[in-house]
């Protein structure tokens, strides 16, 4: 039987400062095995169940339909896609992303528009509002990105990020992306604006120079969501020692969070070991950055 498998990496945004602008791919992904079917469902994990919709209402297919839609295609063949997710449900690790790259490739595959990841991009902003997570979900890497509703203009880096260490906090409890946004303030004062900017432009500049360091005390300087978002996350004060005290070069809220990011460099088997210990509370997880962005294969055309 003809099986498109469609993989798409979790992803961290901001990075620190780089609000709605940087974001990173991370090795852990959601898995979708799509086959044709008499009508459209998704099965999905146990765990998944209460937040993730069964049918046409959930976000895969409607982002699939979406990116028919700009090619004048009303309807999609109808698949049942099992799913199979390992990045935490509002978490700040870009689940809501995974599912809007996951439907974008889903009709660049069945409808064969062969989209480039520019073309992939442009859909996926329109849908999303901003970049910062659907593009290093399509592209791979560290991405920067800039879109205003129309111009959209992204950089990828990925030089020297095997040598790195991403290790996620994850606590117990979600984070919703609106009430993290409404907690921000809507005005900044110029020269407070003109500081935060800089940092975000050191942040940049020491990516492409592999400053590991620099790029480490980048992370914890922001001055854009993380000194109002740190209120939503109660833990971040000790999460933050513990990270500074076992050696990560530096810190920072994933997304709208709660998920708090270390970055070390080659950390060794026993300084994970001896963190992990310090964070019983806590799913910890010990990731690297993924290169290639959403990646499918088809078993049909695999075994011609």
């Amino acid at each position: 039987m003809n099986c498109l498998t469609i993989r798409v990496p979790a992803t961290s945004a901001n990075l620190g400062p780089g609000f709605d602008s940087i974001g990173m791919a991370l090795t852990q992904y959601v898995t979708l095995e799509c086959e044709r079917a008499e009508e459209w469902s998704f099965v999905l994990q146990e765990k998944d169940v209460p937040f993730i919709p069964k049918g046409k209402s959930n976000l895969i297919y409607k982002s699939a339909l979406f990116t028919a839609s700009r090619f004048g295609i009303e309807e999609l063949p109808p698949h049942q896609i099992t799913m199979t997710n390992d990045v935490p449900i509002a978490r700040g690790l870009g689940s809501s992303s995974t599912a809007v790259v996951g439907g974008i490739e889903l009709a660049n595959q069945i409808l064969k528009l062969e989209l480039s990841d520019q073309e992939k991009l442009k859909i996926a902003c329109d849908i999303e509002g901003h970049p910062d997570n659907v593009a290093p979900a399509i592209c791979g890497g560290i991405t920067v990105s800039s879109y205003d509703g129309t111009e959209l203009e992204s950089v990828r880096f990925s030089k020297g990020l095997e040598s790195l260490t991403w290790i996620a906090v994850i606590p117990d409890y979600h984070v919703e992306t609106e009430e993290a946004r409404a907690i921000l303030p809507t005005q900044m004062d110029y020269k407070g604006a003109v500081h935060a900017s800089g940092m975000a432009n050191v942040l940049v500049a020491a990516l492409a120079e592999k400053d590991w360091d620099l790029v480490g005390r980048m992370m914890k300087k922001d001055k854009w969501h993380q000194p109002y978002r740190s209120g939503l996350i109660p833990d971040f004060p000790h999460v933050s020692r513990v990270l500074n005290d076992h050696g990560s070069l530096g810190h920072y809220i994933s997304g709208a969070g709660p998920t708090m990011i270390g970055l070390f460099k080659d950390a060794s088997a026993k300084q994970i070991d001896s963190l992990i210990e310090d964070l019983p509370d806590y799913q910890v997880k010990i990731l690297h950055a993924d290169l290639h962005g959403v990646t499918s294969t088809n078993t049909a055309a695999m075994n011609q």
